[in-house]
């Protein structure tokens, strides 16, 4: 039905929608006439609208007011005349910052909860996101700027999405970057970190230059998600508490422990069984840590789910004589009430969902925090 339009009703018809989405009031002959830059008399407009209505395209609301678009002209519309609409460089800019102000405020949430659970407990604390070495991409979304920039959105198969925006050194046509999404989502999806890098390098030994750099461009950002989504952080909390522990008055053995709590401990290794969901918290004692410095402390852990098919752990480290009762409770409770923050609707904002969350109720307990 659509390929039956000529190219006035084509005109005519964009007039008719684009006026209707700004105005929201039914256009006439001669309006038509002015915003579709048509050399052609009132009378013949008026033919084409009583056309374009007989094929189901427009409608009259009343028979003394103009014509508004149907559902099937809409459709036409979005099929065949809307022009894609171009981001300034100020709209793309305030998705990226919007996009990066929100994974802010997850890991500010993450490091909160270290933060809560050294106070609840009185130990060091950490809390550790795992990275996801399994993620691929599953889709790729270019969305042009302008003739020398364009926006790369890619989705994980954890339905993740990430989006950049990309400057070229040359000039890239509309046709040319639909080539480009088709050829990613065709060659560059469904693969690991590794496949990706392997399938750049086949790539480029039958691209041309031209072609080739574009497709690195879009693939190495690709890549970069992946392997931040494989890389994981972790957050310490309450270095300090170690002080008041009878265990590390002598400063000398305090210090090592210290330091290497303050650093980048390596906690996903022990973390593994709770990661994998073996188990939903773990205790390891003194000899049973895998770090040399922690063979004299005690490790707690419990995990949380983050969305997408990630989880996170949060834990505290302390003497082997910490209430391991007392402790695992709290951190059960706290990583209950995390899974719930990561999976509760988008409707509400994170930063009350967070106060929500990180302040639950307390478990019932008959003594008071403060007695460890």
């Amino acid at each position: 039905m659509g390929l039956a339009l000529s190219d006035r009703r084509r005109r005519i018809l964009r007039a008719v929608v684009e006026n209707y989405i700004q105005t929201a009031e039914p256009i006439g002959s001669k309006a038509v006439a002015e915003k579709a830059a048509l050399n052609c008399s009132s009378a013949t407009i008026r033919n084409e609208l009583a056309a374009l209505e007989k094929l189901g395209y427009l409608e009259q609301p009343h028979t003394s007011s103009g014509r508004i678009p149907t559902p099937a002209g809409y459709r036409f519309y979005v099929n065949e005349l809307m022009e894609e609409h171009k981001l300034s460089i100020q709209e793309t800019d305030r998705i990226n910052l919007a996009l990066e102000n929100k994974m802010q405020e997850l890991d500010r949430v993450i490091d909160q909860a270290g933060r809560l659970v050294s106070q609840m407990t009185n130990y060091p604390a950490f809390s550790l996101t795992a990275g996801s070495r399994q993620s691929t991409i599953s889709r790729y979304d270019l969305l042009m700027v302008d003739a020398k920039s364009f926006i790369a959105v890619v989705m994980t198969s954890g339905s993740g999405v990430k989006n950049k925006l990309i400057h070229l050194p040359g000039e890239i046509t509309e046709p040319q970057l639909q080539l480009l999404s088709t050829l990613l989502n065709t060659s560059f999806t469904g693969k690991s970190l590794s496949q990706l890098s392997a399938e750049l390098n086949r790539v480029s030994e039958k691209a041309d230059n031209d072609s080739y750099g574009l497709i690195s461009l879009v693939v190495s950002f690709a890549m970069d998600v992946l392997e931040d989504l494989g890389r994981g952080s972790v957050h310490t909390s309450g270095v300090g508490h170690l002080l008041e522990s009878p265990e590390y008055q002598d400063l000398s053995k305090a210090k090592k422990l210290m330091t290497y709590l303050s650093g980048e401990p390596e906690f996903s290794k022990m973390s593994l069984p709770v990661l994998e969901g073996e188990q939903d918290t773990k205790i390891l004692i003194g000899p049973e840590n895998v770090a040399e410095e922690l063979k004299d402390t005690s490790v707690v852990l419990a995990s949380y789910d983050i969305g997408e098919g990630l989880k996170g752990v949060i834990g505290v480290v302390g003497p082997t004589r910490m209430d391991y009762a007392r402790v695992t409770a709290k951190l059960s409770y706290l990583a209950d009430n995390l899974s719930k923050l990561f999976s509760a609707p988008q409707t509400t904002s994170l930063p009350q969902r967070e106060r929500k969350a990180l302040n639950p109720p307390k478990p019932p307990s008959g003594e008071d925090d403060k007695n460890q």
